[in-house]
């Protein structure tokens, strides 16, 4: 990531000195939906939108299951960034399995995406986005609001019509969602990017308290939200499956690990191990990007070859 200033970038895109070391995210910039309209700014049609991501990234992941279970891989395509993020942010360098270039702008980095959609974009450069190929702009970059999108704007051409955010739950969707971004997705970051021993310890605490509630709530009941997977479950994941390879070392995020929950950790395997899931989960990216990225947590950029996680271990959570 990184922030655009007055068209200089700058790989530092928060600021810890001004509140006592702990870690504030900032907003997202870019917030357009897709219509069935086809009257819309930005109507739903095949081979329209492209998706660019990171398969390190937990909130492109996000994006990129909804896109599986929705099975609008021929409807959207994308481009994945190098797992590396260097001094000017996300690269399209190839050089990297999985790493596909940019294969819509030939951008060499996201930053240039981003002016190429504002010229005069001023903020963070981030993943995912969703780009509209026929207007040559970014139409949103907030993976929560992408999820969305893919979830329902696109039915008319999605090869599954299921639902990951019914109206009759969107309240308790939305309560657990907000439970569990403030605690757990952006918890993590919160104790990792603390630059004060106070501000760390109060953020992997309240992590900590926000995994002891997910794991009380795991032992009542199967998903989140009752016994209905949601999309509210697939926001929970991409953090979790993360999590033992690289928040409990690299974050400092140690007091457990998600292996030591044994509602949790079932409750990984389980997603996991649905249809098309763990294609979408790429560890070497994670660990290459966490470890490699973030010189101020790991100056060596030295990457750990553990641990060894069996995410297709038996998950004992029934049919």
């Amino acid at each position: 990531m990184g922030m655009l200033v007055d068209g200089v970038w700058h790989d530092k895109w928060y600021d810890t000195k001004s509140t006592g070391g702990r870690f504030v995210r900032p907003d997202t910039a870019f917030h357009n939906e897709i219509s069935p309209d086809p009257n819309a700014e930005f109507p739903a049609e095949p081979d329209r939108y492209h998706l660019y991501v990171s398969l390190a990234c937990p909130w492109a992941h996000r994006t990129l299951i909804m896109r599986r279970l929705k099975g609008l891989e021929d409807i959207i395509d994308v481009s994945v960034v190098h797992p590396y993020m260097g001094h000017q942010g996300w690269s399209f360098d190839d050089n990297y399995p999985g790493a596909t270039g940019d294969l819509i702008n030939h951008c060499m980095h996201m930053h240039e995406l981003y002016t190429k959609a504002r010229p005069d974009y001023t903020g963070r450069v981030t993943v995912p986005v969703l780009w509209d190929k026929r207007q040559s702009t970014i139409v949103n970059n907030e993976s929560a609001e992408i999820v969305r999108i893919l979830n329902s704007g696109f039915d008319r051409y999605a090869k599954n019509n299921a639902d990951f955010y019914p109206s009759a739950l969107r309240n308790d969707i939305d309560e657990i969602n907000a439970f569990v971004y403030d605690r757990i997705n952006n918890g993590v970051y919160k104790a990792g990017f603390a630059t004060a021993q106070e501000a760390y310890e109060n953020a992997v605490n309240a992590l900590f308290e926000g995994l002891d509630e997910i794991e009380s709530r795991l032992a009542r009941q199967r998903y989140l939200v009752g016994n209905r997977l949601t999309e509210a479950d697939w926001r929970l994941f991409t953090t979790l499956v993360r999590f033992d390879a690289v928040y409990v070392g690299h974050f400092k995020c140690n007091l457990k690990r998600i292996c030591d929950y044994p509602n949790i950790w079932g409750y990984t395997k389980e997603l996991y191990q649905m249809p098309g899931i763990a294609e979408t989960v790429a560890l070497d990216h994670i660990k290459h990007h966490y470890y490699a990225s973030h010189p101020m947590i790991n100056p060596t950029g030295i990457i750990p070859a553990g641990p060894r996680i069996d995410f297709t271990a038996p998950h004992g959570r029934g049919a």
